[in-house]
């Protein structure tokens, strides 16, 4: 989709080193892509530690889990 969007040309050289991107489009498109991914993370682990979540892996098996998705 594309949008027209105003953004401080400081943030924007900010955005721009810390993606290692270039040219701006991808990298508003990138930084934004990680926002929302650590917004879902920050989210999950408040539910979590709420115990509003029903997660029904043992620690071992997440830990399995997780050398299996590694390789």
């Amino acid at each position: 989709m594309r949008i027209t969007i105003a953004i401080d040309a400081d943030d924007m050289i900010r955005i721009q080193k810390i993606t290692g991107r270039r040219k701006k489009s991808p990298a508003v498109s990138q930084a934004l892509a990680e926002f929302l991914k650590l917004r879902e993370r920050r989210e999950f682990i408040g539910r979590v530690l709420a115990g509003k979540t029903d997660f029904s892996l043992s620690n071992e098996q997440l830990e399995a889990r997780d050398r299996y998705e590694t390789r």
